[in-house]
């Protein structure tokens, strides 16, 4: 196989797979044992072990001469986008039973391509080490990619709503496999570069109220992107989302994590799930103000959160100086709604919320008017789409109000913030995964870092008649300290100079 390390395996099954495959099916299967083997007979289990340890000793066993990979294959054309990865092996195992079409692939179209690969090795040996040594294009991920892969969802090979990262999205309807040419995988990086550039973002919204005399747009600051999370990856958080609330009334969650007050009027008593902090919304029983509850400890960010987290950083919806350490699940059944409010300076701009399954209409205004139950009146609302993440800084979350009028049917929100230092629970530890996220690189970065790298080797060219240049501390000088260019060149031409000042803006 060109480019890959692989061995020769004794089995003929395992001659399709190159040696860093194999290895991580062997790791992965080690670490899934416990499940695959539960309700089995012990010879069955033993059967099962044996075969994954067997996995182990071929590969160790195996006489092989491996190319070196070439690790920077794709690096050239993506540039930083693939030096960094969403996250480890570890949790991807862990918290992701399958993925959605365009990202990972079905977990299920995966067994069905082991089965019949399986099969195919049973009926000749002959074929199979004919197909081993011809080089054959991969229409699914490898082993290494899915033990890699760190994504949000359970997919469904169907997802058609999920455009996102359709690798063969050449391909015509009524158009079979066989028909189609197969093109080269993905890997994981390029997918996430292709999905990341298809984001869409509003950042231009207007509107003017008069205030303290001024006229001041009230949404400066206001964002809304579209398309951060897949029809398949919205549906994996909310069973997710589903699960913490069954979990919540089972006595499962500590006591300020999950609460479900008794609906007294329409609009009122929804389910919350706190995470990192316990906000109080109004002065409790114990007299305490509104604001986070520094004595009070709730369970912390579950992990599908913080995997989610790190795609707002990396896909430019946060900053990395506002990575959100706390979020606030809000669960809505048909007619709840969110009353007029500014939140709490306790957390600091910007934060953000993420819409599930209902869209439904936030509206924003400095005087915001409650004309019944669930019902207000705003100067500006703004449509929140499924998958949506609408984030709030500046204006829109300081001088503004928002509410939430009465949902026509069920709906989740997830809001994401970021708790001020001093404010934070007795006893809280930050997250370590969330420590030094940084966003992806790009196209506008990614030019911008070609252009002063190709400034640099400019600058460093010889100028006509004159000596090499050498890199003589800051500045850059000529051997040749009479030379006629010394002086100028340590400085630059005035025309790259400028050049250089405009690359700026």
């Amino acid at each position: 196989m060109t480019g890959r390390a692989k061995a020769q395996y004794t089995d003929a099954f395992l001659l399709n797979y190159d040696d860093n495959e194999v290895r991580i099916a062997s790791e992965f299967l080690s670490n899934w044992l416990p499940f695959l083997a539960r309700d089995l007979c012990k010879s069955c289990t033993n059967t099962i072990s044996h075969r994954i340890r067997s996995l182990h000793t071929e590969r160790v066993a195996a006489v092989s001469s491996p190319s070196i990979l070439d690790a920077n294959h794709y690096k050239e054309d993506l540039g930083d986008c693939s030096a960094r990865s969403t996250g480890s092996a570890k949790d991807s195992a862990d918290n992701y039973d399958d993925d959605d079409t365009h990202s990972l692939g079905s977990w299920k179209d995966e067994a069905d391509r082991l089965s019949e690969q399986a099969i195919e090795a049973s009926s000749t040996s002959e074929a199979l080490n004919s197909s081993a040594r011809q080089p054959r294009p991969k229409l699914k991920k490898s082993w290494a990619d899915m033990a890699m892969e760190e994504e949000l969802v359970a997919g469904e090979d169907n997802d058609e709503s999920n455009g996102l990262v359709d690798v063969n999205d050449s391909f015509s309807e009524g158009t079979s496999v066989a028909e189609a040419k197969p093109k080269v995988a993905l890997s994981r990086d390029q997918r996430e570069c292709i999905r990341f550039s298809r984001v869409q973002r509003k950042k231009d919204f207007i509107c003017l109220e008069r205030i303290d005399g001024k006229i001041v747009n009230i949404l400066e600051g206001l964002e809304l992107h579209k398309a951060i999370f897949s029809a398949a990856e919205q549906k994996r958080i909310v069973n997710h989302v589903e699960q913490l609330e069954e979990m919540g009334r089972n006595g499962q969650l500590k006591a300020r994590t999950y609460t479900a007050p008794q609906k007294w009027m329409r609009g009122k008593g929804r389910i919350t799930l706190q995470f990192g902090c316990c906000y109080n919304y109004a002065t409790d029983k114990k007299g305490n103000p509104p604001g986070i509850l520094k004595a009070e400890i709730v369970d912390p960010l579950p992990q599908l959160f913080k995997v989610m987290i790190k795609r707002l950083v990396r896909w430019h919806v946060l900053p990395p100086s506002c990575v959100p350490d706390s979020c606030i699940v809000n669960i809505y059944e048909e007619g709840d709604c969110i009353p007029p409010h500014i939140d709490n300076h306790e957390f600091f701009r910007p934060f953000c919320t993420v819409s599930f399954l209902s869209e439904c209409d936030i509206l924003f205004g400095s005087n915001l008017k409650i004309v019944g139950p669930g019902e207000f009146e705003g100067s500006f609302a703004i449509p929140l789409p499924l998958g949506s993440v609408l984030v709030l800084k500046g204006n829109g979350a300081d001088v503004a109000k928002h509410c939430v009028p009465a949902v026509p049917s069920k709906r989740i929100s997830i809001t994401f913030r970021r708790m001020d230092d001093t404010k934070r629970p007795i006893g809280y530890t930050p997250e370590p995964d969330l420590q030094g996220l940084q966003p992806l690189m790009d196209e506008e970065e990614r030019s911008s870092k070609y252009n002063a790298s190709r400034d640099r080797r400019i600058s460093r060219r010889p100028a006509d008649g004159g000596e090499p240049m050498v890199d003589r501390g800051r500045g850059l000088a000529s051997e040749n300290p009479n030379s006629r260019y010394s002086g100028r060149t340590r400085q630059g031409p005035p025309y790259r100079r400028r050049f250089q000042s405009n690359q700026e803006y």
